[in-house]
């Protein structure tokens, strides 16, 4: 019989990544049966990694480079220094054959774990999808090639360090993430929850205001693609293979069409007030585990943490909405 035809693939593939479909469902509508639709959906995806991983998942080398991307962090989000934000979600699968408990997470189903970096544009910058559903993000980041590579400073570029706007003391660049991780000089994190000082609260503010650009990215992923809100009855290998096609697609839709998901995002006036981005209205993929283990932060980095804190409550780091912000009930 003669082949499909190359658009044909790919519609199909768009469609079974937009919408969730099951393959069973598709056939009839596309009278292609559900066993070659499997074919198509990775020969597909291989495709779209083939073609476009090095151009929209591809980190910069050059100094020059990583800095543009902290200019846009602070341009945007009013905080210093900044590379990239990072987390981890669950992505609900199939449980894979003879894995035992090995995929099966803290809130009861199985998943696998994506766990991201991200810049202040709602692009992922670096991505790992090894982890297994019982894992944390804590636990895949510290097996991560981005951690060795942070921790012995051999990232090709990485910038040294230098002053914060208005300063003379010089600060290294790094990310920020949640109290999952370890504070270290490289990572930053809030402060924790009890008895914290004014000062400590418009840091947490400060800095969760550049956090949670890594949640609107995964909600603006989720929505764009809902097949990641499934439970996906694929091999884990080939759940792991649509999850990096659906970057790479979110991604290139980021970079050749900003303007057609704006609507998606989170929006903020000049007040600070933020008008909440369409991904909300729907459904979201779900948290990894926080661990509860000894705080392991490392003494330099506590003492860069109060340094940046000392900045955003001086004239030269502060915005004019922060005390409001704070004072809210």
């Amino acid at each position: 019989r003669a082949p499909l035809e190359p658009g044909l693939k790919v519609a199909l593939t768009l469609r079974h990544l937009a919408s969730g479909s099951k393959y069973r469902d598709m056939q009839y509508a596309w009278r292609v049966p559900h066993n070659t639709i499997s074919k198509v959906v990775r020969e597909v995806c291989e495709a779209i990694l083939e073609e476009y991983l090095e151009e929209q998942l591809a980190t910069p080398t050059t100094e020059q480079g990583w800095r543009q991307l902290a200019d846009e962090w602070y341009n945007r989000w009013n905080f210093p220094h900044t590379i990239g934000a990072i987390d981890g979600k669950h992505v609900a699968c199939k449980a894979p054959p003879d894995s035992g408990s090995e995929y099966y997470n803290y809130k009861g189903f199985f998943s696998v774990i994506l766990f991201a970096m991200v810049s202040s544009d709602y692009k992922f910058l670096w991505v790992d999808v090894s982890g297994n559903g019982a894992s944390s993000d804590a636990h895949i980041y510290n097996q991560s090639e981005l951690r060795a590579g942070l921790e012995n400073d051999d990232i090709d570029g990485w910038p040294r360090p230098d002053p914060l706007p208005g300063d003379d003391t010089d600060v290294p660049y790094f990310l920020v993430g949640d109290d999952a991780f370890s504070l270290r000089t490289f990572l930053m994190k809030p402060y924790s929850l009890k008895n914290l000082t004014r000062d400590e609260r418009l840091f947490n503010y400060r800095l969760s205001r550049a956090r949670r650009v890594v949640e609107n990215s995964f909600g603006i992923l989720a929505n764009r693609f809902q097949v990641m809100l499934t439970t996906m009855c694929h091999h884990a290998d080939t759940v792991r293979l649509i999850v990096k096609t659906c970057i790479l697609l979110h991604n290139l839709m980021r970079t050749r069409y900003p303007v057609l998901q704006n609507r998606l995002v989170d929006i903020q006036g000049q007040d600070g007030h933020v008008q909440p981005g369409a991904w909300r209205d729907g459904r979201n993929l779900d948290d990894t585990v926080n661990p509860t283990a000894p705080n392991r932060a490392s003494k330099e980095g506590k003492k860069l943490r109060n340094l940046i804190k000392h900045w955003v409550n001086s004239p030269p780091g502060a915005v004019p909405w922060q005390d409001r912000m704070i004072d809210q009930p």
